[in-house]
Protein backbone atom coordinates (compact mmCIF):
# COMPACT_ATOMS: atom_id res chain seq x y z
CA UNK A 1 0.00 0.00 0.00
CA UNK A 2 2.93 2.17 0.62
CA UNK A 3 4.63 2.05 -2.54
CA UNK A 4 1.12 2.34 -4.48
CA UNK A 5 0.50 5.47 -2.98
CA UNK A 6 3.62 6.84 -3.22
CA UNK A 7 3.39 6.33 -6.95
CA UNK A 8 -0.40 8.01 -7.20
CA UNK A 9 1.75 11.04 -5.74
CA UNK A 10 4.68 10.69 -8.30
CA UNK A 11 1.97 10.39 -11.35
CA UNK A 12 0.12 13.47 -9.94
CA UNK A 13 3.71 15.68 -9.21
CA UNK A 14 4.63 14.32 -12.93
CA UNK A 15 1.40 15.45 -14.63
CA UNK A 16 1.61 18.76 -12.68
CA UNK A 17 5.08 18.78 -14.70
CA UNK A 18 3.63 18.05 -17.85
CA UNK A 19 1.00 21.09 -17.26
CA UNK A 20 3.61 23.47 -16.50
CA UNK A 21 6.44 22.78 -19.32
CA UNK A 22 3.42 23.19 -21.75
CA UNK A 23 2.31 25.93 -20.61
CA UNK A 24 5.88 27.33 -20.54
CA UNK A 25 6.67 26.41 -23.90
CA UNK A 26 3.24 27.97 -25.34
CA UNK A 27 3.97 31.52 -22.98
CA UNK A 28 8.20 31.27 -25.04
CA UNK A 29 6.40 30.34 -28.18
CA UNK A 30 3.58 33.04 -28.20
CA UNK A 31 6.16 35.64 -27.34
CA UNK A 32 8.44 34.92 -30.07
CA UNK A 33 4.94 35.17 -32.30
CA UNK A 34 3.82 38.09 -30.92
CA UNK A 35 7.34 39.88 -30.59
CA UNK A 36 8.02 38.73 -34.35
CA UNK A 37 4.51 40.31 -35.51
CA UNK A 38 5.50 43.70 -33.97
CA UNK A 39 8.99 43.30 -35.93
CA UNK A 40 8.01 42.79 -38.93
CA UNK A 41 5.46 45.75 -39.56
CA UNK A 42 7.64 47.93 -37.73
CA UNK A 43 10.35 46.93 -40.24
CA UNK A 44 8.24 48.11 -42.87
CA UNK A 45 7.07 51.52 -41.49
CA UNK A 46 11.01 51.78 -41.00
CA UNK A 47 11.86 51.04 -44.24
CA UNK A 48 9.04 52.88 -45.71
CA UNK A 49 10.06 56.14 -44.08
CA UNK A 50 13.92 55.55 -44.77
CA UNK A 51 13.56 55.17 -48.10
CA UNK A 52 12.93 59.08 -48.37
CA UNK A 53 15.50 59.76 -46.30
CA UNK A 54 19.18 61.30 -48.11
CA UNK A 55 21.22 60.99 -45.44
CA UNK A 56 23.82 63.31 -47.63
CA UNK A 57 21.98 65.88 -45.82
CA UNK A 58 23.05 64.56 -42.47
CA UNK A 59 27.01 64.38 -43.85
CA UNK A 60 26.12 67.80 -44.89
CA UNK A 61 24.47 69.41 -42.16
CA UNK A 62 26.46 71.28 -39.08
CA UNK A 63 23.96 70.81 -36.51
CA UNK A 64 24.96 66.85 -36.62
CA UNK A 65 25.69 65.55 -33.34
CA UNK A 66 29.79 65.24 -32.39
CA UNK A 67 30.99 61.94 -32.11
CA UNK A 68 33.77 60.96 -29.79
CA UNK A 69 34.43 57.13 -31.32
CA UNK A 70 35.66 55.01 -28.92
CA UNK A 71 37.52 51.38 -29.50
CA UNK A 72 39.35 49.02 -26.77
CA UNK A 73 42.38 47.46 -28.44
CA UNK A 74 43.56 44.23 -25.89
CA UNK A 75 46.31 42.09 -28.58
CA UNK A 76 44.59 43.26 -31.66
CA UNK A 77 48.24 43.67 -33.30
CA UNK A 78 47.41 41.49 -36.38
CA UNK A 79 44.51 43.82 -37.38
CA UNK A 80 45.24 47.09 -35.79
CA UNK A 81 46.37 49.47 -38.65
CA UNK A 82 43.78 48.15 -40.96
CA UNK A 83 40.90 48.67 -38.52
CA UNK A 84 41.89 51.99 -36.99
CA UNK A 85 41.98 53.15 -40.95
CA UNK A 86 38.68 51.83 -41.26
CA UNK A 87 37.35 54.14 -38.62
CA UNK A 88 39.23 57.27 -39.85
CA UNK A 89 37.00 57.08 -43.32
CA UNK A 90 34.01 56.69 -42.32
CA UNK A 91 31.55 58.92 -43.87
CA UNK A 92 30.86 61.54 -41.25
CA UNK A 93 32.38 64.58 -40.42
CA UNK A 94 32.34 65.87 -36.55
CA UNK A 95 33.65 63.06 -35.43
CA UNK A 96 37.36 61.70 -33.37
CA UNK A 97 38.40 58.24 -32.90
CA UNK A 98 40.09 57.29 -29.68
CA UNK A 99 41.68 53.89 -29.48
CA UNK A 100 42.50 52.80 -26.05
CA UNK A 101 45.26 50.15 -25.57
CA UNK A 102 43.78 48.34 -22.21
CA UNK A 103 47.37 46.70 -21.43
CA UNK A 104 48.20 44.68 -24.36
CA UNK A 105 50.89 42.05 -24.47
CA UNK A 106 51.57 41.76 -28.26
CA UNK A 107 53.12 44.98 -30.27
CA UNK A 108 49.39 46.58 -30.94
CA UNK A 109 50.96 50.22 -29.73
CA UNK A 110 54.28 50.10 -31.72
CA UNK A 111 51.97 49.18 -34.56
CA UNK A 112 49.87 52.16 -34.26
CA UNK A 113 52.51 54.74 -33.26
CA UNK A 114 54.48 53.25 -36.63
CA UNK A 115 52.05 53.96 -38.90
CA UNK A 116 50.10 56.89 -37.73
CA UNK A 117 53.35 58.97 -36.76
CA UNK A 118 52.09 59.29 -33.01
CA UNK A 119 53.99 61.24 -30.43
CA UNK A 120 53.27 61.68 -27.00
CA UNK A 121 51.46 64.74 -25.58
CA UNK A 122 50.34 66.21 -22.48
CA UNK A 123 46.48 65.85 -22.10
CA UNK A 124 45.11 66.99 -18.88
CA UNK A 125 41.53 65.44 -17.76
CA UNK A 126 39.41 65.34 -15.24
CA UNK A 127 38.26 61.91 -14.24
CA UNK A 128 34.80 61.57 -13.87
CA UNK A 129 34.88 58.17 -14.00
CA UNK A 130 37.17 56.28 -12.13
CA UNK A 131 39.60 54.29 -14.14
CA UNK A 132 42.94 52.41 -13.82
CA UNK A 133 46.25 54.37 -14.75
CA UNK A 134 46.97 56.29 -17.77
CA UNK A 135 50.61 55.41 -19.11
CA UNK A 136 50.62 57.61 -21.59
CA UNK A 137 48.11 60.00 -24.61
CA UNK A 138 49.33 60.21 -28.27
CA UNK A 139 48.39 61.97 -31.37
CA UNK A 140 49.67 62.40 -34.76
CA UNK A 141 52.01 64.75 -36.11
CA UNK A 142 50.19 63.91 -39.51
CA UNK A 143 47.58 66.17 -40.56
CA UNK A 144 45.75 63.20 -42.12
CA UNK A 145 44.80 61.83 -38.83
CA UNK A 146 44.28 64.40 -36.60
CA UNK A 147 40.97 62.67 -35.46
CA UNK A 148 42.88 59.82 -34.07
CA UNK A 149 44.07 59.66 -30.28
CA UNK A 150 45.02 56.81 -29.03
CA UNK A 151 45.75 56.22 -25.43
CA UNK A 152 47.60 53.38 -23.33
CA UNK A 153 46.79 52.35 -20.64
CA UNK A 154 47.22 49.36 -17.46
CA UNK A 155 44.86 46.88 -18.00
CA UNK A 156 41.66 46.51 -16.71
CA UNK A 157 38.76 45.34 -19.10
CA UNK A 158 36.92 46.53 -21.74
CA UNK A 159 34.69 48.89 -19.47
CA UNK A 160 37.62 50.06 -18.07
CA UNK A 161 38.89 51.03 -21.35
CA UNK A 162 35.78 52.39 -22.27
CA UNK A 163 35.33 54.61 -19.34
CA UNK A 164 38.77 55.87 -20.16
CA UNK A 165 37.12 56.57 -23.73
CA UNK A 166 34.12 58.60 -22.30
CA UNK A 167 36.86 61.00 -19.70
CA UNK A 168 38.88 61.68 -22.90
CA UNK A 169 36.27 62.25 -25.00
CA UNK A 170 35.62 65.99 -26.85
CA UNK A 171 32.39 65.38 -27.78
CA UNK A 172 28.60 65.15 -26.38
CA UNK A 173 28.09 61.68 -27.89
CA UNK A 174 29.74 58.52 -27.89
CA UNK A 175 29.95 55.74 -29.93
CA UNK A 176 31.29 52.27 -28.28
CA UNK A 177 32.83 49.92 -30.86
CA UNK A 178 34.51 46.69 -30.78
CA UNK A 179 37.88 47.82 -32.73
CA UNK A 180 37.74 44.54 -34.53
CA UNK A 181 34.42 44.36 -36.30
CA UNK A 182 33.83 46.12 -39.64
CA UNK A 183 31.79 49.09 -40.18
CA UNK A 184 29.56 50.14 -43.16
CA UNK A 185 30.39 53.83 -44.18
CA UNK A 186 27.28 55.44 -43.64
CA UNK A 187 26.97 53.40 -39.89
CA UNK A 188 27.61 56.78 -38.20
CA UNK A 189 24.73 58.52 -40.07
CA UNK A 190 22.22 56.06 -39.57
CA UNK A 191 22.76 55.79 -35.64
CA UNK A 192 23.00 59.84 -35.60
CA UNK A 193 19.74 60.46 -37.28
CA UNK A 194 17.02 60.08 -34.39
CA UNK A 195 19.33 62.79 -32.71
CA UNK A 196 18.35 64.98 -35.10
CA UNK A 197 14.53 64.16 -35.39
CA UNK A 198 12.32 66.66 -33.46
CA UNK A 199 10.93 64.78 -30.18
CA UNK A 200 9.89 66.21 -26.98
CA UNK A 201 12.34 63.29 -25.33
CA UNK A 202 15.93 63.39 -25.23
CA UNK A 203 17.58 60.67 -26.58
CA UNK A 204 19.86 58.59 -24.54
CA UNK A 205 21.37 55.57 -27.09
CA UNK A 206 20.91 54.00 -30.27
CA UNK A 207 22.14 50.66 -31.02
CA UNK A 208 22.78 48.90 -34.86
CA UNK A 209 22.24 45.76 -36.15
CA UNK A 210 24.93 43.29 -35.67
CA UNK A 211 25.89 40.80 -38.85
CA UNK A 212 28.20 37.55 -38.91
CA UNK A 213 31.04 38.13 -41.49
CA UNK A 214 32.56 34.65 -41.26
CA UNK A 215 33.70 33.55 -44.87
CA UNK A 216 32.78 37.08 -45.87
CA UNK A 217 35.75 39.07 -48.20
CA UNK A 218 37.41 41.61 -46.58
CA UNK A 219 39.32 44.33 -48.86
CA UNK A 220 40.91 47.40 -46.94
CA UNK A 221 38.29 47.46 -43.45
CA UNK A 222 35.35 46.84 -45.72
CA UNK A 223 33.50 44.22 -46.75
CA UNK A 224 33.53 43.25 -50.61
CA UNK A 225 31.83 39.84 -50.48
CA UNK A 226 28.59 38.62 -48.41
CA UNK A 227 29.10 35.18 -48.26
CA UNK A 228 27.15 32.80 -45.50
CA UNK A 229 29.78 31.05 -43.63
CA UNK A 230 31.56 28.07 -44.68
CA UNK A 231 31.31 26.43 -41.14
CA UNK A 232 27.99 25.07 -39.22
CA UNK A 233 28.63 27.01 -36.31
CA UNK A 234 28.77 30.60 -37.28
CA UNK A 235 25.88 29.66 -39.93
CA UNK A 236 23.92 28.85 -37.35
CA UNK A 237 24.68 32.26 -35.38
CA UNK A 238 23.54 33.82 -38.24
CA UNK A 239 20.48 32.55 -38.05
CA UNK A 240 20.78 32.99 -34.12
CA UNK A 241 21.56 36.84 -35.01
CA UNK A 242 18.62 37.19 -37.25
CA UNK A 243 16.20 36.33 -35.10
CA UNK A 244 17.59 38.26 -32.00
CA UNK A 245 18.03 41.61 -33.94
CA UNK A 246 15.01 41.86 -36.93
CA UNK A 247 12.47 39.79 -34.82
CA UNK A 248 13.45 40.66 -31.35
CA UNK A 249 15.02 43.64 -30.75
CA UNK A 250 12.96 45.88 -32.88
CA UNK A 251 9.97 44.84 -31.69
CA UNK A 252 11.49 46.12 -28.11
CA UNK A 253 12.37 49.12 -29.19
CA UNK A 254 8.85 49.35 -30.46
CA UNK A 255 7.62 48.39 -27.25
CA UNK A 256 9.71 50.64 -25.79
CA UNK A 257 11.79 47.93 -23.34
CA UNK A 258 14.51 47.60 -24.73
CA UNK A 259 17.51 46.57 -22.46
CA UNK A 260 20.44 45.70 -24.47
CA UNK A 261 22.70 47.84 -27.17
CA UNK A 262 24.97 45.53 -28.40
CA UNK A 263 28.57 45.84 -27.19
CA UNK A 264 29.52 46.20 -30.74
CA UNK A 265 28.13 49.30 -31.58
CA UNK A 266 25.93 51.82 -29.57
CA UNK A 267 26.12 55.38 -29.46
CA UNK A 268 24.87 57.02 -26.25
CA UNK A 269 24.62 60.50 -24.77
CA UNK A 270 28.06 61.39 -23.23
CA UNK A 271 26.23 63.23 -19.80
CA UNK A 272 23.89 60.74 -19.09
CA UNK A 273 25.85 57.71 -19.73
CA UNK A 274 28.47 59.86 -16.73
CA UNK A 275 25.57 60.73 -14.53
CA UNK A 276 24.54 56.73 -14.62
CA UNK A 277 27.92 55.87 -13.62
CA UNK A 278 29.73 55.39 -16.77
CA UNK A 279 30.47 50.99 -17.92
CA UNK A 280 30.79 49.12 -14.66
CA UNK A 281 34.25 47.10 -14.61
CA UNK A 282 32.94 44.60 -11.94
CA UNK A 283 30.45 42.98 -14.85
CA UNK A 284 31.39 40.90 -17.67
CA UNK A 285 27.66 42.27 -19.44
CA UNK A 286 29.04 45.96 -19.21
CA UNK A 287 26.80 46.61 -22.54
CA UNK A 288 23.36 45.69 -20.95
CA UNK A 289 24.12 46.96 -17.62
CA UNK A 290 24.43 50.31 -18.64
CA UNK A 291 21.85 50.20 -20.58
CA UNK A 292 19.40 49.84 -17.62
CA UNK A 293 21.05 51.85 -15.69
CA UNK A 294 20.71 54.75 -18.06
CA UNK A 295 17.41 53.96 -18.25
CA UNK A 296 16.52 53.71 -14.52
CA UNK A 297 18.39 56.88 -14.42
CA UNK A 298 15.91 58.54 -16.38
CA UNK A 299 13.08 57.18 -15.05
CA UNK A 300 14.07 57.60 -11.21
CA UNK A 301 14.31 61.47 -12.15
CA UNK A 302 11.33 61.52 -13.88
CA UNK A 303 13.34 63.05 -17.62
CA UNK A 304 11.40 61.93 -21.03
CA UNK A 305 13.78 59.41 -23.01
CA UNK A 306 14.29 57.16 -26.16
CA UNK A 307 16.32 54.80 -26.79
CA UNK A 308 16.32 53.39 -30.58
CA UNK A 309 17.46 51.07 -32.40
CA UNK A 310 18.69 51.00 -36.18
CA UNK A 311 17.99 47.91 -38.09
CA UNK A 312 19.51 48.16 -41.27
CA UNK A 313 22.76 46.24 -41.28
CA UNK A 314 25.50 48.83 -40.49
CA UNK A 315 28.43 46.25 -38.28
CA UNK A 316 29.81 42.98 -39.15
CA UNK A 317 31.47 41.20 -36.20
CA UNK A 318 33.52 37.42 -36.41
CA UNK A 319 31.44 34.75 -34.47
CA UNK A 320 33.06 31.78 -32.55
CA UNK A 321 33.65 28.83 -35.51
CA UNK A 322 34.31 26.60 -32.73
CA UNK A 323 32.84 25.27 -29.18
CA UNK A 324 35.71 26.04 -26.95
CA UNK A 325 35.53 29.92 -27.48
CA UNK A 326 31.39 29.39 -28.12
CA UNK A 327 30.91 28.44 -24.75
CA UNK A 328 33.43 30.41 -23.07
CA UNK A 329 31.44 33.10 -24.59
CA UNK A 330 27.93 32.75 -23.89
CA UNK A 331 28.79 31.38 -20.48
CA UNK A 332 30.17 34.69 -20.09
CA UNK A 333 26.75 36.41 -21.71
CA UNK A 334 24.95 34.41 -19.26
CA UNK A 335 26.54 36.10 -16.09
CA UNK A 336 26.50 38.97 -17.60
CA UNK A 337 22.48 38.85 -17.62
CA UNK A 338 22.91 37.69 -14.02
CA UNK A 339 24.81 40.11 -12.69
CA UNK A 340 22.11 43.08 -14.53
CA UNK A 341 19.21 41.21 -13.60
CA UNK A 342 20.38 41.35 -9.76
CA UNK A 343 22.10 44.42 -9.89
CA UNK A 344 18.51 45.75 -10.77
CA UNK A 345 16.36 43.38 -8.89
CA UNK A 346 14.31 46.82 -7.75
CA UNK A 347 13.12 46.97 -11.31
CA UNK A 348 11.27 43.55 -11.02
CA UNK A 349 7.85 43.74 -11.50
CA UNK A 350 7.79 47.53 -10.28
CA UNK A 351 4.87 49.93 -11.77
CA UNK A 352 7.59 52.70 -11.11
CA UNK A 353 9.43 51.66 -14.16
CA UNK A 354 6.80 51.27 -16.05
CA UNK A 355 7.45 48.45 -19.16
CA UNK A 356 11.09 47.84 -18.11
CA UNK A 357 9.65 46.62 -14.93
CA UNK A 358 6.60 45.22 -15.73
CA UNK A 359 7.56 43.58 -19.25
CA UNK A 360 11.16 43.66 -20.15
CA UNK A 361 12.93 42.60 -17.12
CA UNK A 362 10.40 39.78 -15.92
CA UNK A 363 11.11 38.34 -19.66
CA UNK A 364 14.70 38.39 -19.53
CA UNK A 365 14.48 36.50 -16.23
CA UNK A 366 12.39 34.17 -17.43
CA UNK A 367 12.80 33.60 -21.19
CA UNK A 368 15.92 34.46 -21.36
CA UNK A 369 17.96 33.46 -17.79
CA UNK A 370 15.22 30.87 -16.73
CA UNK A 371 14.39 29.34 -19.97
CA UNK A 372 18.04 26.96 -19.94
CA UNK A 373 17.58 25.74 -16.22
CA UNK A 374 14.15 24.77 -17.02
CA UNK A 375 15.04 23.12 -19.79
CA UNK A 376 17.80 21.43 -18.23
CA UNK A 377 15.55 20.40 -15.09
CA UNK A 378 13.29 19.22 -17.70
CA UNK A 379 15.96 16.85 -19.26
CA UNK A 380 16.79 15.00 -15.99
CA UNK A 381 12.89 14.94 -15.01
CA UNK A 382 12.63 13.02 -18.67
CA UNK A 383 15.23 10.68 -17.78
CA UNK A 384 14.15 9.60 -14.23
CA UNK A 385 10.55 8.85 -16.43
CA UNK A 386 12.45 6.79 -18.67
CA UNK A 387 14.51 4.49 -16.57
CA UNK A 388 11.25 4.00 -13.96
CA UNK A 389 8.44 3.85 -16.72
CA UNK A 390 6.19 6.67 -15.75
CA UNK A 391 7.17 8.13 -19.71
CA UNK A 392 4.10 9.27 -21.67
CA UNK A 393 5.82 8.45 -25.13
CA UNK A 394 2.47 9.81 -26.47
CA UNK A 395 2.96 13.05 -24.82
CA UNK A 396 6.77 13.38 -25.03
CA UNK A 397 6.90 12.77 -29.09
CA UNK A 398 4.04 15.02 -29.53
CA UNK A 399 5.86 18.38 -27.78
CA UNK A 400 8.88 17.43 -28.95
CA UNK A 401 7.79 17.11 -32.48
CA UNK A 402 5.85 20.87 -31.75
CA UNK A 403 8.36 22.14 -30.38
CA UNK A 404 11.45 21.64 -33.06
CA UNK A 405 8.69 22.63 -35.88
CA UNK A 406 8.07 25.77 -34.03
CA UNK A 407 12.20 26.52 -33.81
CA UNK A 408 12.76 25.89 -37.58
CA UNK A 409 9.44 27.94 -38.05
CA UNK A 410 10.66 31.24 -36.44
CA UNK A 411 14.61 30.42 -37.94
CA UNK A 412 12.96 30.97 -41.32
CA UNK A 413 10.56 33.61 -40.89
CA UNK A 414 13.72 35.46 -39.34
CA UNK A 415 15.49 34.39 -42.92
CA UNK A 416 12.63 35.64 -45.04
CA UNK A 417 12.05 38.73 -43.04
CA UNK A 418 16.34 39.35 -44.29
CA UNK A 419 15.37 38.59 -48.17
CA UNK A 420 12.14 40.79 -47.70
CA UNK A 421 14.41 43.75 -46.45
CA UNK A 422 18.21 43.94 -46.71
CA UNK A 423 18.55 41.10 -48.77
CA UNK A 424 22.29 40.81 -47.69
CA UNK A 425 22.63 36.95 -49.04
CA UNK A 426 22.21 37.30 -52.96
CA UNK A 427 22.81 33.67 -53.83
CA UNK A 428 21.14 31.33 -53.64
CA UNK A 429 23.37 28.86 -52.73
CA UNK A 430 23.69 30.79 -49.28
CA UNK A 431 19.96 30.81 -48.62
CA UNK A 432 19.63 26.89 -49.31
CA UNK A 433 23.15 26.74 -46.60
CA UNK A 434 21.16 29.18 -43.91
CA UNK A 435 17.88 27.57 -44.58
CA UNK A 436 19.62 23.61 -44.03
CA UNK A 437 20.80 25.33 -40.61
CA UNK A 438 17.43 26.01 -39.35
CA UNK A 439 16.78 21.99 -39.73
CA UNK A 440 20.19 21.12 -38.19
CA UNK A 441 20.15 23.83 -34.92
CA UNK A 442 17.89 21.90 -32.58
CA UNK A 443 20.06 19.15 -32.61
CA UNK A 444 23.53 20.88 -33.52
CA UNK A 445 24.00 24.29 -31.73
CA UNK A 446 21.11 24.71 -29.28
CA UNK A 447 22.33 21.57 -26.59
CA UNK A 448 25.13 23.34 -26.44
CA UNK A 449 23.98 26.92 -25.81
CA UNK A 450 21.65 25.34 -22.77
CA UNK A 451 25.21 23.96 -21.33
CA UNK A 452 26.51 27.15 -21.59
CA UNK A 453 23.93 28.74 -19.52
CA UNK A 454 24.77 26.08 -16.92
CA UNK A 455 28.52 26.83 -16.87
CA UNK A 456 27.77 30.03 -17.11
CA UNK A 457 25.42 30.02 -13.70
CA UNK A 458 28.40 27.21 -12.28
CA UNK A 459 30.87 29.61 -13.05
CA UNK A 460 29.10 33.05 -11.44
CA UNK A 461 28.62 30.58 -8.47
CA UNK A 462 32.28 29.87 -8.13
CA UNK A 463 32.96 33.63 -8.55
CA UNK A 464 35.07 33.84 -11.82
CA UNK A 465 34.61 37.07 -13.33
CA UNK A 466 36.49 37.28 -16.42
CA UNK A 467 36.25 37.47 -20.06
CA UNK A 468 38.52 34.69 -20.85
CA UNK A 469 40.73 34.38 -24.31
CA UNK A 470 38.33 34.94 -26.94
CA UNK A 471 40.48 33.62 -30.17
CA UNK A 472 39.06 34.45 -33.12
CA UNK A 473 40.50 33.41 -37.17
CA UNK A 474 40.47 36.87 -38.45
CA UNK A 475 38.27 38.27 -42.19
CA UNK A 476 38.83 36.72 -45.03
CA UNK A 477 41.15 38.97 -47.07
CA UNK A 478 41.08 39.29 -50.86
CA UNK A 479 43.69 36.95 -53.14
CA UNK A 480 47.09 37.75 -52.12
CA UNK A 481 46.16 39.24 -48.89
CA UNK A 482 47.11 37.89 -45.51
CA UNK A 483 44.73 36.58 -43.36
CA UNK A 484 45.51 37.53 -39.84
CA UNK A 485 44.61 36.15 -36.00
CA UNK A 486 43.71 37.96 -33.38
CA UNK A 487 43.16 37.46 -29.56
CA UNK A 488 41.06 39.82 -27.84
Amino acid sequence: MFWFTNDIAILEILNGYHLFMLVFALTIMSSYVILGTISIFSLRRYLKENSFVNYQVILNCEMAPRLSLIAPAYNEGFTIEENVQSLLSLNYNNFEVIVVNDGSRDNTLQLLINAYGLVPVDSEVTEQIPTKQINQVYKSQNKAFKKLTVIDKENGGKADALNVGINYSQNPFVVCIDVDCILEKDALLKLAKPYLELSDSRVIATGGVVRIANSCIADGGRLVKIKAPQKYLPRIQVLEYLRAFLLGRMAWSKLDGLLLISGAFGMFDKEIAIKAGGYNPSTVGEDMELVVRMRRYMIENNLKYSVFYIPDPICWTEAPEDFSVFKKQRSRWTRGTMETLWAHKKMFFNPKYKILGLLSIPYWTFFEYLAPLLEIVGIIVTIYLIVYGFISWKFFLLVSLMVYIFAVMISCLALLTEEYTYSQYSKIRDLKRLLMAAFIEPFYFHPVTVYAALLGNWEKLWGKNGWGEMKRSGFKSKPGQSQPVTDS
